[in-house]
This record gives C-alpha cells, structure tokens and sequence, in this order.
C-alpha cells in the first residue's frame, strides 16, 4: 500500500466536510505541482530581468553579504 492510500484510508475516516477539506488541499498541491512547469516558464522573463538587476547592483558594490542570523 503507497503512502497515498494510507492517506486516502486515513481520510475516509473523518466527517465528510473535513474529507472535503482534505481533497481541496490535496488537489491544489496537485494541480500547482502538474503547473508548476508552465507557471516557471511564464515567468521566466521576469527572473531573468530580476538576476540581471541584482547582478548590476552586485557589481555597483551596492549589496551586503547575506547573514542567516540577521534575517
């Protein structure tokens, strides 16, 4: 039994709204993985714009050195 039908089994077991709770999220991350490839190469243009402003500004001295700790 995978992973998934062991989910499945354990969702069955609630009250139908929650199970209805359970798929909505389900499907979303599913539908979001499955478009995951279209919404990056739509958006492509706009990170390769984005690198391209923060590589000048990298280079113009006008960035820090990034520190976990401060974040």
């Amino acid at each position: 039994m995978t992973l998934l039908e062991i989910a499945v089994e354990k969702a069955k077991q609630l009250p139908p709204d929650l199970q209805d709770a359970v798929a909505a999220s389900l499907l979303a991350d599913i539908e979001a993985e499955l478009n995951w490839d279209e919404t990056l190469d739509a958006s492509s243009e706009t990170l390769a714009n984005m690198a391209e402003e923060a590589l000048k500004e990298f280079r113009a001295g006008r960035t820090l050195p990034l520190d976990p700790d401060k974040l």
